[in-house]
């Protein structure tokens, strides 16, 4: 059971902090494809800071928007709720430092796809989001589904922004990286071996699915580049 709980955890955070990157992601990155945002660097650099600081500073800065002495955490406090050193914070941390790598996919993926297609289906009259749905969003995702991937790997292994905001405190918010680390510091080395192999199971699974999408993202580029083509007469 003292391995169980860490495993488990780190898989419902990582899965609950990858669906709401997939949706918060997906949703940036087609808003600023698809339209013209005012100071859009500003917002896009805002977007990726989490992705090139160290993971302690974007812990302690989630610590300091949701901690007692803030106006979320006050309101959260009048609410009768707590986010610091909950399971919940460990989701949060590793939505924030996720966040980057599926928003840069998607918007990649968004914008490899053909406008063509999109053009086609306007003249048959689908309307914006019909066209979103069933042309766009099939073209791109392969693209999409990598960076899901990635997302995922990326919460999974979250170390420093949790231990600040979460903690690591077993049978509660102790994740695998942080019961990794707690097993090597105490000289549990069998302990430190199993967690060892269960990431490295989970990794090997997250590259398979990056490189499965990433080839089928080739096949589908290859298919649009051909339908350009015009048949000879």
């Amino acid at each position: 059971m003292t391995l169980l709980f860490p495993i488990l955890l780190s898989l419902r955070v990582a899965v609950l902090a990858t669906a709401f990157t997939l949706v918060v992601g997906l949703g940036l990155a087609k808003l600023f494809v698809s339209r013209a945002v005012r100071l859009r660097r500003l917002w896009e650099s805002l977007i990726l800071l989490p992705m090139v600081f160290p993971p302690t500073i974007t812990g302690y800065l989630l610590l300091v928007v949701f901690g007692k002495r803030s106006p979320v955490g006050a309101l959260l406090a009048q609410l009768g709720l707590s986010v610091i050193f909950t399971w919940v914070a460990a989701v949060i941390a590793s939505f924030v430092v996720s966040l980057p790598l599926m928003f840069q996919n998607c918007k990649a993926a968004l914008r490899s796809v053909d406008p063509q297609f999109e053009n086609a289906a306007r003249t048959l009259g689908l309307r914006e989001g019909r066209i979103f749905l069933r042309v766009t969003l099939p073209l791109a995702m392969p693209g999409i589904l990598s960076g899901t991937a990635l997302s995922f790997a990326r919460a999974l292994g979250e170390f420093g922004a949790t231990l600040m905001i979460a903690g690591n405190i077993p049978g509660r918010t102790q994740t695998i990286p942080l019961a990794l680390y707690s097993a090597v510091e105490s000289g549990r080395q069998v302990e430190a071996n199993i967690l060892l192999a269960v990431t490295v199971a989970l990794s090997f699974a997250v590259v398979i699915v990056v490189s499965f999408h990433e080839r089928r993202g080739a096949v589908a580029r290859g298919a649009q580049t051909a339908g350009k083509v015009e048949p000879r007469r």
